[in-house]
């Protein structure tokens, strides 16, 4: 076997993506259909609570993104990731406590300390002769667990909530617990440099890579805002229980899995990664607005699936463009701070859609976001192909 696969397919790096998947199915559930329904079914909280709290996670975890290099450049891979991870146990715990519209926004914030260590690690150890192949099998346990989450969630709710909400906690407890198990060594990805100087790579990266700041921040924008609505939406709207429910979730994130691979190497055959940027987002656009016009079952899970294979076609090429803006020798750095910019959508999304659900109805969140997704598509359309390559290059 390869040496490099052999290191890469290692006992450590199983152990940090089977962390990795159990975190993301937790937090799947937890923010795709959970956290939505138990707050405003059992806990009595409206929506615009439940987008404050969703916002509140994501804050959490994108302020710990800004340091993850810093903190894996001075503690050891397992203390950051156990932490993180024992943060976000306490905050799944308070949950069943939280009757008071505080406490679940502390709860959630909580709740979102532990979730980018694991996933900041895991992309530090993509190697670069095999990054393509790396990424895809990283972005498919990704989206294997956000998926199955919600999928199981659903069905889970409609029987018991109680249940649902233990099995969550039990498996929160067992990804605190699996972590234990990893090497007490610090990250030989990350390269040692004072903050000062983190801080100025920080500034120059967003510098050259400011033609890609609009998508990264409104299109996480636009996911953040159907993240405290989608539940009751699909309920009120769409006229789907809990079941049909998992249904819509399991053709979205079912079309996007299996297209990943295949439309990842038409793009790296076609090569040309704007237009499935373009493509993938003005799908996406027109998707999210035949859902607002709220059609019959069989119609809208054929949409859930049309929106699946457009965030397939668009994600191979977004995160092959994000890779050319990666320091080598700051791994850890580099993917911090890009998910630290598509953090800041998705801490604006959840209390804009939320508000606006609570404002205008659900139905008009989904429009707007269809909207947003339309705006991102021709702005790329706008800008020439050079912009794709020449900023990139120059920072090699």
């Amino acid at each position: 076997m390869n040496p490099v696969r052999s290191r890469w397919l290692s006992p450590e790096m199983m152990l940090f993506i089977l962390i990795l998947f159990l975190v993301e199915l937790v937090r799947g559930a937890v923010l795709g259909s959970f956290l939505p329904i138990f707050g405003v079914k059992s806990l009595g909280l409206t929506l615009d609570v439940i987008g404050v709290a969703v916002t509140a996670h994501y804050l959490t975890d994108t302020l710990l993104k800004m340091a993850i290099g810093y903190l894996l450049d001075r503690f050891s891979v397992r203390f950051v990731v156990n932490g993180g991870l024992l943060a976000s146990l306490a905050g799944v715990f308070l949950f069943q406590f939280a009757f008071q519209p505080w406490l679940f926004i502390v709860a959630a914030a909580l709740y979102g300390v532990g979730i980018s260590p694991i996933w900041i690690v895991c992309l530090t150890k993509v190697t670069e002769d095999r990054r393509a192949t790396q990424m895809g099998f990283l972005y498919t346990i990704w989206l294997l667990g956000l998926g199955a989450g919600p999928v199981a969630s659903n069905i889970l709710l409609d029987y018991s909530t109680q249940l649902t909400y233990y099995l969550l906690l039990a498996l929160a407890i067992a990804s605190w617990l699996l972590s234990l198990l990893i090497a007490g060594g610090q990250s030989a990805s990350v390269e040692r440099l004072p903050l000062r100087e983190q801080l100025a790579v920080l500034k120059e990266r967003l510098r050259h890579m400011r033609l890609l700041l609009p998508g990264m921040v409104l299109q996480t924008g636009g996911a953040g805002m159907l993240v405290p609505i989608l539940p009751s939406f699909a309920e009120g709207r769409l006229g789907m229980n809990g079941t049909q429910y998992s249904m819509l979730m399991l053709a979205g994130g079912g079309l996007t899995a299996l297209g990943l691979i295949p439309l990842g190497r038409l793009s790296d055959k076609l090569g040309g990664k704007k237009w499935f940027l373009v493509l993938g987002f003005g799908l996406i656009g027109a998707s999210l607005y035949c859902l607002a016009l709220e059609p019959p079952l069989w119609e809208s899970i054929a949409l859930a699936g049309l929106l699946g294979l457009s965030y397939a076609t668009l994600l191979p090429a977004w995160n092959a463009l994000l890779a050319n803006y990666v320091p080598k020798g700051q791994q850890g750095l580099g993917w911090g701070i890009f998910s630290t910019v598509e953090g800041i959508g998705g801490m604006i999304g959840p209390v804009a859609g939320g508000t606006l659900a609570s404002w205008q109805g659900e139905s008009a969140v989904v429009w707007y976001t269809a909207v947003m997704y339309a705006v991102i598509a021709f702005f790329y359309i706008w800008f020439p192909f050079r912009a794709f390559t020449d900023n990139a290059g120059s920072m090699k």
